[in-house]
């Protein structure tokens, strides 16, 4: 129950669980906690971690984003519909340019491009363009880091000698 909802079980739980001689018992216990709201919150959180979720800008001014919360909830049902990965990501990084089923899915295709919207953003950039620049900057540096494993922020700058993304192709 702590890996699967960062929860202990309760007594009730546990003494279901030790009355249950059938073979199947601990299955049903590990059907049952991946069907658990908590299963979402618990490892969708890990996401969002990377996803450098946050009620705020975080920098500057630190202005709140009224509606991140959209963004966190979309992860946690994402997790608990047991969305599959390519999806997943495919919605946050495309989901206002793919097509959707219904109203519905087209708002939860939005709400996921929250990942791009969301994270530090020095809004009180005097500078629009530098700041838009900054902006794409921040967000294929994130893109890079959660999806890639790699940084690549450094390349908008610069070339490193081991490095496999190049300033020329950051801008290509």
């Amino acid at each position: 129950t702590f890996d699967l909802t960062g929860l202990p079980p309760t007594p009730g739980e546990v003494d279901a669980f030790l009355k249950d001689g059938s073979p199947g018992a601990f299955a049903k216990v590990v059907d049952r906690l991946l069907a658990s709201p908590a299963y979402g919150e618990r490892w969708g959180r890990h996401w969002l971690d990377v996803a450098r979720y946050a009620d705020s800008n975080g920098l500057d001014e630190n202005t709140a984003y009224g509606n991140a919360w959209r963004y966190r909830d979309y992860v946690i049902k994402s997790f608990n519909g047991d969305k599959p990965y390519d999806r997943f990501l495919t919605e946050q990084i495309a989901g206002d340019l793919l097509p959707a089923s219904s109203p519905a899915a087209r708002n939860e295709q939005l709400i996921a491009t929250g990942f791009l919207a969301l994270g530090p953003k020095v809004l009180a950039e005097p500078d629009e363009r530098k700041m838009e620049f900054d902006i794409v900057d921040e967000q294929i540096d994130t893109l890079g880091r959660a999806v890639m494993g790699l940084t690549l922020g450094c390349a908008r700058c610069h070339d490193h000698k081991f490095d496999p993304i190049t300033a020329a192709d950051y801008y290509a």
